[in-house]
């Protein structure tokens, strides 16, 4: 596990944190009510489940493979992306089979139906316009946010991550786009028992499920296994309300709010029938809708709403396979450690902007703090040319005219690492 300076964000990489396929449920055991703990006991983290080789054949994800030379090192760097070869600017539109979980813990619901209407309502599923932010990230002051401004213009209604996707290769209006389209599905219900999670409640007083992470990450799993309508061709995406992971048996070493993974399906070629070639890959992912005022404002005041669930879409459609390796990087978020994979949210965890009204749970929290701010807070995402260390680079121009971006915010990120490729980190 990566441990964060004090004070600071921290993630679990796919590298540092490797859940086997089908793993054992934990052992830690759950309280009788809530644990009320620190901020400094919080932090935002997310994940990776799996991992699976592409095989030759169309039975999963569209996607397009290419490579990127990387001078720091002189390394050619092959990654498989979803969509289509942007050079071509098609248009690519992949299924994406939603399910909510509706949990029971500790005499609580945590319902993902709750959330449902406000996850569509995103910027994740509806078209906007992305000229423009009112507010973005910036950790140096109180509120934990700043007046926002120019954002990606020639994005001016398109889903977050076709957004995301089209300013990375520079393809900001042209024909190229990844669009997602959603089927809901019924909710299941998830009955989480004692000895598998507790309730946490955060100096806000907001309260939130919290679980063993080897025991989710084998539920959902499961999931990808037993639907009917479980499809390699379709991302499969579980939404839950107010869940957290924990860690090592600890509820206090919390909280992953959300992983995406593949595998390939059981029974074609992992099971007693083999692929021979054709083996179905199903790439999943599962986030949690956070109510504002869960974490603290100044360290993550964008780890709120979708904001997860941005981060891991992103994620997948950068690296639905867990398999694109990159020389190893650094950032505020997970310093002074290295990762090695191509995760795009991970160097900029709880770093965003705001976009789209949103009218779900704005208001004050259970002791009166007004956190929400009535829009929604997707995660700004690391751009390939960071990860390749290009310069200049050659995605959407920064809005400065000085060079093309390092990531979706461009200069409204105040981070100076993300103003330039980085430096080697060994």
């Amino acid at each position: 596990m990566i441990r964060p300076s004090a004070g600071k964000l921290a993630l679990v990489a796919g590298l540092a944190i490797s859940i086997p396929f089908l793993a054992s449920p934990g052992s830690a055991s759950g309280a009788a009510g809530p644990i009320v703990v620190p901020d400094s006991a919080i932090h935002p983290m997310s994940t990776t489940v799996g991992g699976a080789k592409p095989q030759p054949s169309l039975n999963t994800l569209t996607h397009f493979f290419g490579t990127a030379l990387n001078p720091l090192d002189n390394t050619t760097f092959g990654f498989n992306m979803v969509g289509q070869d942007p050079s071509l600017q098609h248009s690519t539109t992949i299924t994406v089979d939603i399910t909510p979980l509706n949990l029971t813990l500790d005499g609580m619901t945590f319902n993902g139906s709750d959330i449902l209407q406000p996850t569509l309502d995103s910027p994740v599923f509806t078209n906007n316009d992305y000229t423009s932010t009112a507010h973005v990230s910036d950790p140096s002051v109180a509120s934990g946010f700043t007046t926002g401004g120019i954002l990606s213009p020639g994005n001016t209604s398109n889903q977050l991550e076709d957004a995301t996707m089209r300013s990375q290769f520079n393809e900001q209006g042209t024909g190229y786009h990844v669009i997602l389209k959603p089927v809901v599905h019924p909710a299941l219900t998830v009955n989480v028992p004692s000895p598998q999670g507790t309730l946490i409640q955060t100096a806000r007083g907001v309260i939130a499920g919290d679980i063993d992470i080897t025991w989710w990450s084998t539920r959902i799993q499961n999931l990808d296994n037993s639907l009917s309508y479980a499809d390699p061709t379709h991302l499969q995406l579980y939404l839950t309300d107010n869940v957290m992971l924990f860690l090592q048996d600890n509820p206090l070493e919390c909280c992953v709010i959300g992983f995406h993974g593949a595998s390939e399906v059981v029974g074609k070629g992992t099971g007693s029938t083999h692929g021979n070639g054709n083996q179905g890959i199903q790439t999943f992912a599962w986030a949690s809708y956070v109510t504002p005022g869960f974490f603290n404002v100044k360290a993550a005041w964008a780890f709120q709403d979708i904001h997860a669930l941005s981060h891991e879409i992103s994620e997948w459609a950068d690296d639905p396979f867990i398999n694109n390796l990159v020389q190893p990087w650094t950032s505020p978020a997970i310093a002074p450690n290295c990762q090695g994979n191509l995760e795009t949210g991970d160097p900029v965890v709880g770093l965003g902007f705001t976009e789209e009204a949103n009218t779900f749970r704005q208001g004050p929290t259970p002791n009166g703090t007004q956190v929400a701010d009535g829009f929604y807070h997707p995660e700004d995402e690391a751009l390939l040319p960071w990860f390749m260390r290009l310069n200049p680079s050659p995605a959407q121009e920064n809005q400065s005219g000085t060079n093309g971006r390092y990531t979706f915010m461009g200069d409204l990120n105040p981070e100076a690492v993300f103003h330039s490729a980085p430096p080697a980190c060994s």
